[in-house]
């Protein structure tokens, strides 16, 4: 876990996969922590960095200041750029549960062209109303969200997985009572003041929905007027599962953000893929430094051929994800090697922010010296322990 200090508050978040992988941003819902999206991590690393961090007075975060005032959904969204800023993201998917889906909004709706997609779950343009969350900010404040915590997280689940699994409730019981009462109370005001009706069209953003059929706080009627709201958003069910999708079936919620997050492919014969997305991926794998210092050394001769190999080389091979940019990376590594190109120090250098392992790169180049030749692979080995690579 790592900390970043924002306006002056202790705020603790995870970054965790390779580099050159595309960001996916992570928001918990009220009362809860980062720890919701930890079953769904094993499958989204492989092919995006995830970042994930606990709300005002939640988890490892600094409570909201007492003289902090009312905390806005703009003041939620402004931690989640802040932490793609620390990240050197500019564009990012996100995905949000519960009020984390209110962050998701207010991104909508004030910053979407920073997203690549927005996933929302278990959330609503409006959820309840002022004097439902009037009501437990108060009761909060003075029963304290330890002796609420009760009536409050058994809701989060459905009734089935409760008596499945009672350690869960129990657990998330001991967590809510962690949280910081007054931080909680004035998250609870500010989803009373919430709604995005008739702000969240028009944005260009792909957008996904997701529900459960048991989910008391949002049911599946609120997502469905959200759908509305977002320009008639896909919006999908899950039966048997109420208020916190990644933790009750975090397969599930891991295969759905897997191919909502991924570009589509369908037509990409027949229309290749546009020269931005080449571009975004090229800025991902090979680092923005060098992706803009090709483009200022390009003039009339050779910029026809930057553009084509932003849009065939990046957009439509590094960006296709029937296979991880790892394996992409021992790929092209191996190529390079076995016909000994220039390139070859490029594409060693960007193995390390893919996250190769110095085992992974060892094998690509033992399989160059059987497959292309001794003498290919002793110039990779030589190259790549010049630039850094082995102890």
């Amino acid at each position: 876990m790592a900390f970043l200090n924002i306006d002056g508050r202790s705020v603790a978040y995870r970054l965790l996969g390779a580099e050159a992988n595309p960001l996916v941003i992570l928001a918990h819902p009220l009362g809860m922590t980062q720890a919701v999206w930890d079953d769904v991590l094993a499958a989204l690393l492989p092919r995006y960095r995830v970042l994930t961090w606990d709300l005002p007075g939640h988890g490892a975060s600094e409570a909201w200041p007492a003289d902090g005032g009312e905390i806005s959904s703009g003041a939620l969204a402004a931690e989640a750029l802040a932490l793609a800023e620390q990240a050197g993201a500019a564009h990012f998917h996100f995905v949000g549960t519960s009020i984390g889906g209110v962050i998701g909004q207010q991104l909508l709706k004030a910053h979407a062209d920073r997203l690549l997609s927005a996933t929302l779950t278990n959330t609503g343009a409006v959820i309840g109303n002022a004097e439902l969350w009037s009501t437990r900010a108060g009761r909060v404040r003075e029963e304290g969200l330890a002796a609420m915590a009760g009536e409050i997280v058994p809701r989060w689940f459905a009734p089935d997985l409760v008596a499945r699994v009672p350690a869960l409730d129990q657990g998330w019981r001991v967590q809510m009572g962690r949280t910081d009462d007054e931080s909680y109370a004035r998250l609870c005001e500010m989803l009373g003041r919430t709604d995005f009706r008739g702000q969240l069209k028009g944005h260009g953003v792909d957008v996904h929905l997701l529900g459960g059929s048991e989910d008391m706080a949002t049911p599946p009627e609120t997502l469905q007027t959200l759908a509305a709201e977002c320009d008639g958003a896909p919006l999908e069910v899950i039966e048997r599962i109420a208020h916190v999708p990644s933790v009750e079936a975090p397969e599930m919620v891991a295969k759905r953000l897997l191919k909502w997050m991924a570009a589509d492919r369908a037509r990409v014969g027949e229309q290749g893929v546009a020269y931005a997305e080449g571009l975004e991926t090229r800025k991902q794998v090979l680092g923005e430094t060098h992706v803009a210092r090709s483009t200022e050394n390009a003039n009339s001769l050779d910029a026809p051929f930057q553009q084509m190999i932003t849009r065939l080389a990046w957009g439509e091979l590094w960006g296709n994800e029937d296979l991880t940019r790892a394996e992409r990376s021992m790929i092209t590594t191996g190529i390079l090697a076995a016909l000994g190109r220039e390139e070859l120090e490029l594409h060693l250098k960007t193995a390390k922010r893919i996250g190769l392992s110095e085992a992974q790169l060892r094998q690509v180049l033992m399989h160059v010296a059987v497959y292309g030749g001794v003498p290919a692979a002793n110039h990779a080995f030589a190259l790549a322990k010049q630039l850094g690579w082995g102890e």
